[in-house]
């Protein structure tokens, strides 16, 4: 087992043509699967295929994982419609690791070998993706993949969870109330009293889901009751936070190279301009025109270096790899609170994470270049 970090120039060798076997991951089980096709429309579109050879491109649909048609068009949203990839008979078998290093896909004409993979690129969001499953398969197979490990992947994805581990840190976060199923279903009326001792409004989310799935924000204590019970279809798990008033202030954080600290990009805002009463899901993916994004973002220098020192601290904290996109809110008094990191962030080049790179001199294929070879820098086995 390697005990020292490698470089992109002692990895595993590339194929004989000397470019990077990427295989692309996406679609998933969860309820943002169109989003991570989305996603990976756009990673697709922008590999360097002068770089990046026998691009594996793979989605996981319920039966199985599948070879899907290179075909970055079929992945958009286009015109309010969420893309879904249906199974095309060709199902992927992952190597287990060892001697086994060779991809393969069983389909109506039989067993094809796909080769070796140098790297895979998950772009899955939401649980059973995001949520350190892939990446326990992954480092269970030896094989090399972007972002956040299993704990930082699984711990992060869990609202509470992530709490917890960043109030122990001393980081700043808001006051919320969580509900877990057992506690929901065993005494209803205290979670609920619970939760009304909170400063309205509030906002009431699954535990473990992305993209605003299941999110409603509630005015008043007499509509927390089923609030609740919506947000439960998605998560049995539920989160009540309390409202927090100020702008939304994000930061994208790096990976540094070797022994180097975590970068940090420059700050963006996120403001609901029209048509919703916050960054809603139809806000974020099918009414583009009720939302602005500005990178960088007009705060004052004291209140974007203290967003940037917080976002840098909670990937430390949280044992980040890769990337991570943290949310923060800024009250006007100038307090800064932390919301939450995303381990998988939005990633078309017109989310928050690549434009704030973009704004910090990063663009979009640069950043797809540089998380692949950190991928492949990272050492297999416990690190």
């Amino acid at each position: 087992m390697d005990s020292q970090p490698r470089t992109q120039t002692d990895v595993d060798p590339v194929p004989r043509s000397g470019r990077i076997r990427v295989a692309v991951v996406f679609g998933g089980r969860s309820e943002e699967h169109a989003i991570s096709c989305a996603t990976a429309a756009s990673v697709l579109r922008t590999l360097d295929r002068t770089r990046y050879d026998g691009v594996g491109i793979m989605t996981w649909c319920p039966s199985a994982w599948v070879l899907v048609p290179d075909d970055p068009d079929a992945l958009e949203i286009r015109d309010g419609r969420l893309p879904q990839v249906e199974d095309t008979g060709r199902a992927v078998i992952v190597p287990l690791g060892g001697v086994e290093t060779v991809w393969r896909a069983v389909g109506p004409d039989g067993l094809e070998d796909l080769g070796e993979v140098d790297v895979v690129f998950p772009l899955l969001h939401g649980p059973f993706g995001e949520d350190g499953t892939i990446q326990g398969l992954l480092e269970l197979a030896d094989i090399r993949y972007v972002g956040c490990g299993v704990l930082a992947s699984a711990a992060m994805m869990d609202k509470h969870i992530m709490k917890v581990v960043f109030a122990s840190a001393g980081l700043p976060v808001g006051p919320y109330v969580v509900i877990p199923d057992v506690q929901w279903r065993r005494d209803r009326a205290a979670a609920l009293d619970a939760a009304k001792a909170l400063s309205f409004p509030v906002f009431v989310k699954p535990a473990r889901a992305g993209s605003s799935v299941g999110v409603f924000k509630v005015d008043r204590p007499e509509d927390l009751e089923v609030a609740i019970d919506k947000a439960r279809d998605h998560d049995p798990k539920v989160l009540v936070e309390q409202g927090i008033v100020g702008r939304e202030i994000e930061c994208g954080v790096l990976q540094g190279r070797g022994t180097d600290a975590p970068r940090v990009s420059e700050c963006g805002e996120i403001e609901v301009v029209s048509g919703h009463e916050f960054y809603d899901f139809e806000a974020k993916y099918l009414d583009e025109d009720s939302v602005r994004i500005t990178a960088p973002a007009q705060i004052d220098d004291e209140v974007r270096a203290r967003v940037q020192e917080i976002a840098r601290t909670a990937f430390e904290v949280a044992g980040c790899e890769g990337l991570a996109r943290v949310d923060c809110f800024v009250t006007d008094r100038g307090e800064v609170l932390l919301n939450e990191i995303n381990t998988m962030p939005g990633f078309t080049p017109f989310s928050m994470y690549p434009q704030a790179w973009a704004a910090s001199g990063l663009s979009y294929p640069e950043l797809v270049d540089e998380l692949v070879a950190l991928a492949l820098e990272r050492p297999l086995g416990l690190r």
